[in-house]
């Protein structure tokens, strides 16, 4: 025996090494009160009290009651409420309770037995306080009488040892084989006699072997009957039955049978149950003329399996006979397994490693054999799996990584079944709740974000919204906005705008100027609040739209000179023919640089036509004699902004009948008059010139010279070819579609044969459109008649030839 135990504990060390092969055993008295110490079980299994702690120890029972606490911080084992050894193990011989005490990281188990001592705290009891036999006389010395035996809850020592008779008399001794058996005997020592004594009367008193003892007492009547000498005999001594626990009301289990060889009333026997037990206590009952015994109530196995019944058989002249009667309940599967958590962790981390231990737990079924054997499963679960701990316990542990942003709750299920027929299962629902962590960066609903704003627009209005989300939760899903310079090299972003942290509206803080600057482009971050925080950047182009709000520049006719210029126009001119051309440009862009001509005011209306698109100047009708030698004409020049925005062009026109020689001599003075002005001017210049050279560097001296020359704003070209404008150039980049040229062509006839056009090309431009420098001319002045051919080219020949001013004919 020894042997085969010690083989079974290695079996156990080898399976299980985590579990202890021999159990702790202690022992303790019954009825000790809550919070006795039992033992110091630290101690004894090998730990520190630190480690139970740590180790989060606990006492698990295979039945769920918890007769003892664990105080982690001494390691002591004490009481967890009183403790009754007849309530719990009723008449067995030992009581042991038995349980683990299981400690976690790692998993260890180590098993506890301790043996409940009794306590001599009950006294004998008999069913009856009283039993009245019947005896006939002439009784044979020796007949004996059977009485119900007392009863003693307790065991060992403290259990029934002896019975005496008080007062002690002639007629009647005691006589047990047993202290334990379910009956006694009273022994005849003398017959009776009726006519002597009709009655006795004594006490029956039980004595257990406790210190002190205790003891019971029934009062024993003898009533002394007349000759009924055959009392009733069973056919065994014990009946066994067999009945199974699902069996209905009524079924019958056994019959017992007795008989009596007396006749008539003396031979008639009926059958009851002994009052050690109340009838209506137990789940039988039994037919008094049959002797069958019967079914009354549910049994259940798991509760009661066998029943020790005492049946009593009395004829009718009052004699009986006892026997047992032994009821063994069969176990049916009616039990479905129990599912009994010890430990469970929720919410888990998303980053949780898999084989992280989610819950501990263990099942038990409290059928028997293969209706007690259980089998567990999980349904429809890849993310967790289960893992055999010891014995029956189990642990849930996770089979992989954990993803809140596609499961954020588990329902774990978990199926404990039988191997009954039909089996019977148990689900326990595990509800694992996932905790978020930081994983995810937010995202932007677009990957890129255009905003328009008009230009002038008021300081701090909202142009637009950028929006992520982040699919993380709680503070991970948070997200903030902030700008960024788009280029690393920058320091900060652009002061011009600014962003909401909390909804990601960006405003623009001042007003912008289309044509300063036409869009701008920053870097807007999104950052969670997690920890580290995790960010996302975007690119957001902020478009500024133009406004109306540049009026045209009029590049020509030159407004700013004095005396204004004129143009000349011949007699001869025909209709249609070209004036001159009024040219403009328009800082803004798109329709609002769209520019139209309109004659404003005349001196003569009807004499001049301005063309709404280029602003031509043409003539409508023939010179007469009649009009005006000088006309002054005001164009006014509009964009296609919405409202509109204008400038006017004063322009001064010159009719001419011819180019007479009285008015070339005069012609010709004053330009002599303006040589010398412009002979004077040059003296002074040169003066000045050598001064500054002389007390300048010489970097400094030429860079004022560039300047100087970049400054000018046209040159003369004298030769034999066309001298186009540098004004055509300007032109075509405003308003202007084509470039013009103009023409002079004078015959070696006409006085002096010699013209002077010492008045600059161009008129007087910002340096943002003039492209040329200005000729050695240009110190020079022509009289204003002459000024009105500034835009034109000079074509000198030695031959007689038309000539045309401004592309009108004259001779």
């Amino acid at each position: 025996m020894a042997s085969a135990r010690q083989v079974l504990c290695l079996c156990a060390l080898l399976c299980v090494p985590r579990v202890r092969c021999e159990p702790i055993r202690y022992s303790v008295a019954e009825e000790g009160e809550s919070g006795s110490v039992v033992a110091n079980v630290a101690e004894d299994a090998g730990l520190t009290p630190a480690q139970l702690s740590a180790r989060r120890a606990r006492i698990a029972s295979a039945d769920g009651r918890q007769h003892f606490r664990l105080e982690r911080a001494t390691g002591r084992l004490v009481l967890a409420e009183r403790l009754d050894r007849e309530e719990m193990c009723g008449r067995s011989l030992t009581c042991t309770l038995a349980f683990e005490l299981l400690l976690e990281n790692p998993l260890q188990f180590f098993r506890v037995e301790v043996a409940v001592e009794d306590v001599n705290d009950h006294s004998p009891v008999f069913p009856r306080e009283r039993v009245t036999l019947q005896i006939p006389e002439r009784g044979d010395p020796g007949s004996r009488f059977p009485v119900e035996a007392a009863q003693d809850l307790d065991v060992g020592s403290n259990s029934l040892q002896a019975y005496t008779i008080a007062p002690e008399n002639e007629y009647f001794s005691v006589s047990f084989k047993h202290p334990r058996k379910k009956f006694i005997e009273l022994v005849l020592e003398k017959p009776l006699d009726r006519e002597e004594q009709p009655e006795l009367l004594f006490s029956l008193i039980a004595t257990d072997g406790g210190s002190p003892p205790r003891s019971g007492t029934a009062q024993i009547h003898i009533i002394v009957l007349d000759v009924n000498d055959n009392a009733p005999t069973f056919s065994q001594d014990v009946y066994v039955g067999q009945v199974l626990e699902s069996a209905p009301a009524g079924s019958v289990v056994l019959r017992v049978l007795a008989t009596d060889p007396d006749v008539g009333l003396n031979g008639d026997i009926t059958y009851t149950f002994s009052q050690a037990v109340s009838e209506s206590q137990l789940p039988f009952t039994i037919d008094s003329m049959s002797g069958e015994i019967r079914v009354t109530k549910p049994l259940d196995f798991e509760t009661t399996q066998k029943y020790e019944l005492s049946v009593q058989a009395t004829d009718g002249g009052g004699l009986s006979g006892m026997c047992n009667a032994v009821v063994e309940v069969m176990d049916v599967n009616d039990n479905a397994p129990e599912v009994v958590v010890s430990s469970f962790s929720s919410p888990l981390f998303e980053n949780t490693e898999p084989g992280t231990v989610v819950a501990v737990f263990a099942v038990r079924d409290r059928d028997s054999g293969v209706n007690g054997e259980i089998s567990c499963a999980l349904e429809d679960q890849l993310s967790f799996s289960l893992r055999p701990a010891y014995k029956n316990y189990y642990e849930l542990v996770t089979a992989t990584t954990l993803d809140r942003e596609e499961t954020s709750q588990y329902l774990v299920v978990i199926t404990a079944a039988d191997t009954g027929s039909p089996p019977l299962t148990t689900t326990q629902t595990f509800t694992v709740d996932i905790s978020d962590v930081n994983d995810n960066a937010p995202v932007f609903n677009q990957t890129s974000y255009t905003m328009y704003v008009r230009e002038n627009n008021i300081p701090g209005v909202l142009v637009g919204a950028v929006s992520a989300v982040d699919s993380d939760a709680g503070p991970n899903a948070k997200v903030t906005y902030s700008l960024r310079p788009v280029h690393p090299t920058e320091r900060d972003p652009c002061s011009c705008i600014s962003m909401n942290s909390e909804n990601g509206h960006v405003f623009v803080l001042r007003p912008l100027d289309y044509e300063q600057v036409r869009q701008l482009e920053v870097l807007v971050s999104a950052t969670d609040a997690g920890s580290p925080p995790l960010s996302t950047n975007v690119t957001v182009r902020l478009l500024v739209v133009d406004e109306n709000d540049n009026a045209p520049l009029v590049l020509h006719p030159a407004q700013d000179s004095s005396p204004p210029s004129s143009e000349l126009v011949p007699a001869s001119a025909e209709v249609g023919d070209l004036v001159t051309k009024v040219v403009a440009v328009d800082a803004d862009s798109g329709q609002n640089s769209w520019l139209s001509f309109h004659l404003l005011r005349a001196t003569d209306p009807g004499l001049f036509a301005v063309g709404s698109q280029n602003g031509e100047v043409r003539l409508r009708r023939p010179v007469t004699e009649r009009d005006a030698v000088k006309q002054k004409l005001e164009v006014l020049v509009r964009d296609n902004g919405r409202p509109p925005l204008s400038a006017t062009a004063a322009l001064n026109v010159l009719l001419l009948n011819g180019l007479s020689q009285e008015h070339l001599p005069q012609q010709e003075l004053a330009v002599q008059d303006e040589d010398s002005s412009l002979t004077i001017y040059l003296i002074v210049s040169l003066v000045f010139v050598s001064l500054l050279f002389l007390t300048s560097v010489a970097a400094f001296v030429a860079c004022k010279l560039l300047k100087r020359k970049d400054l000018k704003g046209g040159h003369v070209l004298y030769g034999m070819g066309n001298l186009q404008s540098s004004l055509a150039d300007g032109a075509a980049a405003g308003t202007m579609p084509h470039a013009y040229c103009y023409e002079v062509n004078l015959t070696t006839g006409s006085g002096n044969s010699e013209f002077k056009f010492l008045k600059p090309i161009l008129p007087s431009l910002p340096p943002q459109h003039s492209g040329t420098g200005r000729g050695v001319a240009d110190t020079e002045d022509f009289p204003p008649i002459q000024h009105s051919m500034g835009d034109a080219a000079l074509d000198i020949s030695g031959t007689p030839s038309v000539g045309h001013f401004n592309g009108l004919p004259f001779n």
